[in-house]
């Protein structure tokens, strides 16, 4: 493949030109092109041009016009789980990037219980319009990320062990394939890319719109209690019962616990503020009465620095975990695990613990299971429902740390390798490299998903990002 030349750009330009003389195509230094940085900014993100899709014909032209010259796409919205995208990286530098902030149309149909979102629309904004109906999307822990994105890697959040994954309430797909092409997929309206596009990123496309079923949920009880970790003993008897407590949960209850480190700044609540703490995150979609009793043993802990459980409206879902929505650099470490014996938890305990010497921003246990391990009613390309807990670790790369952060997350994540199935989620597989990202699947899923990429872009022009290719 060869790099784009001015002349390519600008024959790109006249394609993308609305009548009114405005263009959607952002060159290195035009007014636009700055929206590719990613909400990691440790990942550089710098392609031979930006188009700002505003619609599915922009995108649809935009990928033909690179099939023809023999360039490549990839796509881009809120930026979180950007891999890398240099045009000074010569494998890369011929890569023009779909960016669908503009895309950001949500439509409610109370009636039907459906949600029809735009490519570039975050799930704040789904919420926000669903509310006034009663209703309610699955989202993840950070409802500021991108709908599209979160969908095509499963969607995995606060809910998932009482609902599933967020993709299995996808109805249809609207989708440009490798021609150009802009195709309409549902289970029975071509089945294959359902299924590829449910788990397979971006391997099959972009992504122009989607339509999901929503819940007749207005509400829930949950958030998160804060204890002090400074304590070795006191933190290991928080990690120990909470694992006891988190094996037998119903599905209607959802949990994870996490040791947390966070700096000294104003959007940081003062008690928690430069101090080890642990949270443990619960949201149960039970009556008050039961859900509060369900939750009382993890009360009992010990004096919380902050309790936030309660019942809250659903617009607060975003509280439980609280993820930080501001851009930062981050490197982040993740891996499934089939089973939480005590074992796993004192290695966790010894290295991300008190007196560890850890330097990780965060390091969280999520309990898996529920509903999430059983099949949905249409087969997917989601590889690893049956882990029962996965184990996710991110540190910001401040220059006193930068070089230690990466190497000691992966040190945790080698701590639980006993215990671990070997595979990652879509969604967590941002800092892994193209080798290690194909255990976000299963063999036979990775070679369907493969073999339809080759059948629908046989001119490889997605083959970048979070893709799956022979």
């Amino acid at each position: 493949m060869s790099t784009p030349t001015v002349n390519d750009l600008a024959e790109l330009r006249e394609h993308l030109t609305r009548p009114d003389g405005t263009t959607v195509l952002a060159l290195p230094g035009d007014p636009g092109y700055a929206v590719a940085t990613p909400w990691n900014v440790a990942k550089t993100v710098t392609p031979q041009a930006v188009v700002l899709a505003e619609t599915a014909e922009d995108i649809s032209r935009t990928v033909a016009f690179a099939t023809d010259q023999g360039l490549r796409v990839a796509v881009q919205c809120t930026g979180h789980g950007a891999t890398g995208l240099t045009a000074q990286d010569v494998e890369k530098a011929d890569v023009l990037l779909v960016h669908t902030g503009r895309m950001n149309d949500v439509q409610i149909d109370p009636q039907t219980l459906t949600a029809r979102l735009g490519a570039g629309v975050i799930w704040q904004q789904v919420i926000e319009a669903a509310a006034p109906y009663g209703l309610a999307p699955i989202v993840g822990s950070a409802p500021g990320v991108g709908a599209v994105g979160f969908l095509t890697g499963g969607g995995i959040g606060p809910l998932s062990r009482t609902y599933g994954l967020a993709s299995d309430l996808v109805r249809a797909f609207e989708l440009v394939t490798g021609n150009g092409e802009l195709r309409r997929v549902t289970a029975t309206e071509n089945p294959e890319l359902f299924w590829g596009l449910r788990g397979g990123k971006a391997t099959l496309g972009i992504v122009t719109a989607v339509e999901l079923e929503l819940l007749p949920l207005s509400g829930f009880y949950g958030g998160a209690i804060y204890l002090d970790a400074g304590d070795a003993e006191v933190t290991g008897r928080v990690l120990h019962a909470w694992r006891a407590w988190s094996l037998n949960l119903p599905e209607h209850a959802n949990t994870s616990i996490a040791i947390f480190q966070l700096p000294p700044l104003p959007a940081v609540p003062p008690p928690l503020a430069g101090r080890m703490t642990v949270g443990i995150r619960y949201t149960s979609t039970a009556p008050e009465p039961e859900a509060a009793e369900l939750f009382a043993p993890m009360r009992a802990l010990g004096t919380p620095l902050i309790d936030a459980v309660g019942p809250m409206p659903f617009s607060a879902i975003g509280a439980v975990h609280a993820d930080p929505v501001d851009p930062m650099p981050v490197a982040e470490e993740a891996t499934l695990l089939s089973e939480l014996p005590t074992e796993a938890v004192d290695e966790i305990l010894r290295v991300a613990g008190p007196g560890s010497g850890s330097v990780q921003l965060v390091a969280e246990i999520r309990r898996l299971g529920g509903v999430l391990a059983k099949e949905p009613e249409h087969a997917d390309a989601f590889s690893h429902r049956e882990a029962g807990y996965s184990f996710f670790a991110a540190g910001v790369l401040a220059p006193e740390i930068a070089a230690i952060v990466k190497p000691q997350a992966q040190a945790m994540t080698a701590a639980l390798a006993r215990w671990s199935t070997g595979g990652f989620m879509p969604n967590f597989s941002s800092d892994l490299t193209a080798a290690e990202r194909v255990s976000s699947y299963d063999e036979s899923t990775r070679k369907r998903l493969a073999d339809l990429a080759d059948s629908y872009d046989p001119a490889g022009t997605f083959r970048v990002g979070q893709v799956v290719r022979h």
